[in-house]
Order: C-alpha cells, then structure tokens, then sequence
C-alpha cells in the first residue's frame, strides 16, 4: 500500500497573525511548498513525502489546493490551535481538495491526512444548555447516522457516560450523502447534530445543535426522518455550519460577527428556540404541548422535538403566542427574543463579495448554477449611483466564491459588465449570460459600455472567464433587463431600450430574432415555460407610465411569433411560471401579484400577507409563491419584507386557503435590527461614516431565489430612503438567506 496513502502526518501549515497575513504562513524554501517540521509533534511522525499544496494569496486569503483522489476522495484537512497538540479536528464544511482561509483565522495550524482506510474515530458530549447554565447528560443512547434517499442508515450506537462523553465508530469519513447523530432523551425528546459530508473527530448534542439541524433540514424533515437526495443534503448541512459551532455547541461565527449578531435578531431567535427545546426536555407536558402545536394535516403527527421544530421553520407564522411562551420558562441560551416575533424565520446575511474595494451595491438578480453557486447581478458601486463593473458569485453557504476546482472567483469583472440590472441567465452548456443595463450621468458616457449608451450583453465560462470583449457583445438589444435561456439555447433577451424582445438563437449573437413591442412597452421581465414558450412582462415602464401587458412568444425557426398579448397590472416587473404552466407577475405599480393562465385568462389580482410593491416573484416546489418587495416609488416610509401567497396547488395549500391568499403575515417575513446599525462588509456605516445610522439589515427587494436545499435568498438591492438615495446612494448591502424556509424545487 502506498505510505503516503496510510499516513496520519503529510503536511503542516501555521497561520500566525501577522501583519499582511501572508507572511505568516510557514513555507519551505519554495514558496510553494509547506516545510515539513522535522519534530516529535506529529502522531505518526512526518511522512517522507506528501501531496504538493498550491498555496496562493488571493486578496486578503489564502487559498490552499492540494491533489484530489477519485478512488478514496482525496485528503482530509485538519486543524489545531496547538502545534504540539495530538488531537487534531477535521474542518467542518471542507468537502473539495481546497480551502479559503481567512485573515481571522489566527495562531491555527493545518495538516492534510487520509484516513479513509481506517475508517475515523467520532467523540462528543451530550449536554443541555450552553451560554448561561451546562448539564451533562449521562446515559443517553446516542446513534451515528448517514443520510440516503430513504431511510436513514445507522452506522453505529452508543450510550454517554456519567460525564455525557461518548464515542462512535465509521468506516468511513467521507460521505457522498451526509452523517448525522441523535441523542435520545425520552420518546418525545431528541437532540441532533449535522456533521456533514465529512465526519469531524468531535462534536457537542445540545438544543442549539439541534436548532440548527431542524431548520438547516426542514425541507428533508418532513416524513419524521431526515431523508433527500445527497446534492441538496450537502447544501443544507453548509447551511448548517451557518448557525451553530458543532464542536463546541455554541453559536456560529457567522452568527456572532457582522452582518449578523446584533445587527439582525437571527442570533436571539436561535436561542430562544433553543431554550423552548431546553423546556422541553425539562418539561414532558410541554414537550407534548409543542407536538401538538407542530401538526400538519398534510404530514404525519411528529413524534420527535425536532421534528415538530422543522415544522416550525417550514411554518413560522403559526402559534406565535404559544410557542414563544414555551421559549421563557427556562433559559439556559442568553440573549433570546425579548417579544414575540413576526414569525420564527432564522434568516443569514452576507455580504462578503471577495474583495472589500468592489463592495456588493444592490444586488438585482439570481441564479444558481448547477454546483449551487449563485451568480449575481451588481448594479452600483457601493455609496455612489454609478454603474458597477462586478458579477458577485457566493457558494451554497453564502461565503463569495474562491475559484477552487474549476469554480469562479468572486467578484468577477470584465466581458464588458457594467450596471447589470435583471439580466442574468445560464445556458444548457453552463455559459452564463449577463445584460448590462448600464447609466451614468446622461452627459457622459464613460459608465456606459458605449458611445451611444445603449447597454450590452456579456457571456462568461462556468469559471468565469469572459467570453464577451471588454465592451461586450454590441449592437442589438437596448438598456437588457430580463434574460431567459430555454433547453435548446436560445437566449430570450428584454430590451428595454427600445421597446423589443430579441432572442439570440443558439446562443449566437450573430443569429438574431427580433420582435417590435409597442411604444413605452418597456420589456422587463422573462421566463421560458416547460414547452420552450416565453413568457415577458411589458412593464409599461419602470413607474408605470405607459401600458403594461404580459405577454407569451414562441421561437418558430427564426422568427418570434404572438401567442398572445393582453393587459393586466401596473409598471410590471419580473415573473413565474408554476408548475401547471400559470405565470404569476409582479405588478409593482398598483402593489399585486396577478396569476395568468397558460392560455392568457387572468386568474386574478392578489395582495395581502405583506405584499408591497412587488418586484420580483419565485414559485416553489408546492407552487405556493415568494414575493420579492421593493415598496413604492413615492417615498413612503419602507420596511421590507418578504410575502408568501397560496399557489395553484389544491393539494400543497393549507387548508382554507384559496388561489392567491396570504400565508405569511400581514407584516410579511421581516428581518429585523437587535440594536446594532448596518456595517457594510468593510465595516463602515450603510450610509457611510458621520451619516445617519440605519437599522435595516433587510432593505427593498428585487428578487428571491430558492436553492436545493429549500434556502430562501433575498436580494438588497436599493437601500430603504428611496427619495434621498436614488440620485445619491442607492446600492443595497448583501443578500439574506431564510434558512430551510420554502419548498425546494425537484
């Protein structure tokens, strides 16, 4: 066997604070090459030879890549903050042959090792409580699990000891799926820990875990197991990592640090739901209480806590009152809520583009590729009105994407971007296709991508790398705003500019179909149905000015061609096609959501559940409806919210719900200040320094998009005080993630 394949030791890498970051890593002679120590430190002692480590400075990271091996997927990469420490943890969250290590991470060491032969080793403790009070607990069966498509499989079981300690046994480390662990305390009682697709060497059971667990897999929760196809379970368990520190049951860093804490009220709900678990274990009657409250005609009764508490993350407006009583009579975890809440919505923000001198400033639109990366269109520079020059691509747990593995690099810039607005789209092969809006001021063309300021469209590899020249692809499609890509390549592009709806046939520029619209059409929106038919909102202008009508196309050869063309709504903006082939709209003017059927009868106007201004709608995968809120345009008071609406589903609405009524509440699903202002990702003011400070980590929305593994992203794209930041500063900061909050789509 080969040694280097068995050995525990095969490379060491110190991070050591110090300034510049780099400088701090320990090197060879070769800066590319980690110096082997030749000391008594390692477990197994140095191996004579190990894999080459790429060790490259990217901004203010360093990225670390290191060989990856299809036949036992490669190495494993662990972490201590003692060099002569023998117990080495495996990095959560580290699933591919790299890393991103980031300038916090101080006085830590790193080493690769293989273990998959030996299989691996899981200690932990199970315990109640954790900021205020701890109570170990002993004898209580705890099971390893792997997550499949069906049942999950047990892997191993044991019982805590008199200090809660236990230990596990896998013969593997690596999952295609995900581990996870249970600790049984009583029929109706259990704690839960995630692990992920690689198995750390120690984790912590407690009610915080177990919160994490519930919301991060409530889309997977829903049969009394945890159960899902392997991809999205992967997404979710990066959620996962998002809201709790598995080693020691505590809260995340993400949680814990800006844009979150006190910024948002996500840290004190989890604890508040932590506590009610805490009641629960405490309490068999509320235990049974809160069963009783989780019910769902539509599913089995839950017979465990975290079950019933996925139920809660799936439907966090019901039973306010009740469940938030159930948060207060005991409270180990501090600080919790201090009043009931809208809803009990965990939601994340990030706002890490990559690179602190190309800040996110209102992101527009969406959409994830098939790794689970999200591109994203960036419209300004953060703090000014001018065009950005950026596409912001974050991976599945929000962190800005580090160009690993064939992957891009956020944030992305050149093929002519600038100002991209609503247009965005990947094509069958992976091309990503961008349309850049482009402004400025009118007298001066250096922010748009051409002398006659008409905007362009840029085209990337699923890397990154630009395909478009440095000023995009010219000619063509005005001012593009909604762009739709259908299964045989064809690019459906709305070119708001001069009234018309262009497709790129094949994905060739050089090809192009052009349908005329009317004067003031104002094309905005596009989604392509399942036959290959596009749907595009005639939005009638950005204030409504002029007539808004939905409209239906089909590409025949190369000719664009009517199916038909009706009025509905006010300034429409962007659109969805649920699964029976309705169109739901976004009618920003007059504040509805209108639902079209596929022959063009209007099913009806809808408002309700928080709908205000609406600018973007996503159908989920019940084909009940998110609503994107940006508010009005006359500069009334906004607090931003997200709306969800009963879909054309009999079957997946609650009952008495009717097509189009309100499942959220009358607030809608808020995100809202614990006392901190908003810190963009380099740490000044939303508004800037010696500027007003702002209370409002969610601001006016222009879409929301929902990932594998049922994550609900909402995009800030323009900042609250829309009369004084239009002209001034009107970038939102970062992108905020519901956690397991709305029906994956299959």
């Amino acid at each position: 066997m080969n040694p280097i394949r068995t050995s525990l030791s095969l490379f060491l890498l110190g991070l050591i604070a110090l300034r510049g970051f780099a400088a701090g890593l320990v090197f060879g002679e070769s800066s590319r090459e980690p110096r082997v120590p030749q000391s008594g430190s390692w477990a197994n002692g140095p191996s004579a030879s190990g894999p080459a480590v790429a060790i490259e400075v990217v901004g203010s990271n360093v990225l670390l890549t290191w060989p990856a091996d299809a036949a036992s997927l490669g190495f494993a990469l662990e972490g201590t903050s003692s060099l002569t420490n023998l117990l080495w943890d495996r990095v959560p969250g580290v699933t591919t042959n790299s890393i991103l290590l980031s300038p916090d991470t101080v006085t830590q060491f790193y080493r690769l090792s293989d273990a998959t032969v030996a299989g691996a080793t899981l200690r932990g403790v199970v315990q109640s409580g954790g900021t205020s009070a701890v109570t170990p607990l002993p004898g209580i069966v705890v099971t390893l699990y792997e997550a499949t498509a069906a049942d999950p499989v047990k892997l191993d079981e044991t019982t805590s000891d008199a200090s809660g300690s236990f230990l596990v046994r896998s013969s593997r480390v690596y999952s295609d799926s995900i581990f996870f662990v249970t600790a049984k305390l009583s029929a109706q009682v259990e704690l839960v820990a995630i692990l992920g697709p690689v198995l750390p060497s120690k984790v912590t059971l407690n009610e915080l875990t177990t919160v994490a667990a519930s919301y991060s897999m409530a889309q997977f929760y829903r049969t009394g197991v945890i159960r899902g196809d392997a991809f999205p379970l992967r997404l979710a368990a990066g959620m996962n990592d998002n809201l709790v520190n598995l080693m020691t049951g505590g809260s995340s860093s993400v949680l814990l640090t800006s844009p979150n804490a006190n910024e948002t009220q996500s840290l004190q709900i989890t604890r508040s739901l932590a506590n009610l678990l805490a009641e629960c274990a405490a309490n068999p009657a509320s235990a049974a209480a809160f069963l009783d409250l989780a019910r769902d005609p539509r599913l089995p009764t839950p017979r465990t806590t975290p079950q019933a508490l996925a139920h809660v993350a799936r439907n966090p407006a019901e039973n306010l009152f009740q469940i938030y009583g159930l948060t207060t009579n005991v409270m180990p975890y501090l600080p919790a809520v201090s009043e009931i809440p809208d809803a009990w919505t965990i939601a994340v923000k990030f706002n890490d583009s990559g690179d602190d001198q190309k800040l996110i400033g209102g992101a527009a639109y969406l959409v994830f590729d098939e790794s689970g990366y999200g591109w994203i269109t960036d419209n300004v520079v953060q703090g000014t009105p001018y065009s950005s020059r950026v596409l912001i691509v974050l991976q599945p747990n929000g962190k800005p994407a580090a160009g690993a593995s064939g992957k891009p690099r956020s944030p992305i810039t050149g093929g002519g971007v600038l100002g991209a607005g609503y247009g965005l789209t990947i094509d069958p092969q992976g091309s990503v296709w961008v349309g850049n809006f482009g402004w400025g001021p009118e007298t001066n063309c250096l922010y748009y991508p051409s002398t006659n300021c008409s905007g362009s469209i840029s085209r990337f590899t699923p890397a990154g790398v630009p395909i478009s020249g440095p000023l995009g692809i010219q000619g063509g499609p005005e001012r593009a705003q909604g762009m739709a890509s259908d299964a045989s390549g064809n690019i459906w592009i709305c070119s708001y500019g001069d009234d018309a709806v262009y497709v790129f046939c094949k994905g060739d520029p050089t090809q192009v179909s052009r349908l005329q619209a009317y004067a003031g059409s104002q094309p905005f929106g596009a989604q392509v149905a399942a036959d290959g038919s596009a749907w595009i909102t005639l939005g009638g202008g950005i204030n409504g000015d002029f007539p808004a009508n939905i409209g239906r196309y089909r590409l025949v050869g190369d000719q664009i061609q009517t199916l038909f063309q009706i009025p509905v709504g006010k300034a429409l903006k962007g659109l969805s096609v649920d699964s029976l082939g309705n169109a739901w709209l976004a009618s920003q003017g007059d504040s509805k959501v209108y639902a079209i059927s596929p022959e063009g009868t209007i099913l009806g106007g809808f408002q309700g559940g928080g709908v205000d201004g609406p600018w973007g709608v996503t159908v989920d995968g019940e084909d009940h409806v998110w609503v994107a809120n940006f508010g009005s345009l006359d500069g009334k008071p906004y607090s931003a919210r997200i709306s969800k609406l009963a879909g054309a589903n009999s079957e997946t609405r609650p009952p008495g719900r009717l097509l189009g009524d309100p499942i959220s509440p009358d607030s809608g699903y808020t995100v809202l200040s614990a006392g901190s202002e908003v810190l963009l990702h380099n740490g000044t003011p939303l508004y800037g320094k010696n500027a007003p400070p702002s209370y409002d980590p969610m601001q006016r929305l222009t879409m929301t998009a929902i990932d594998r593994a049922g994550n609900l992203w909402a995009l800030n794209n323009w900042k609250n005080n829309f009369l004084n930041d239009v002209i001034r500063n009107p970038g939102g900061d970062g992108v905020v993630v519901f956690v397991g909050l709305a029906a994956p789509k299959k």
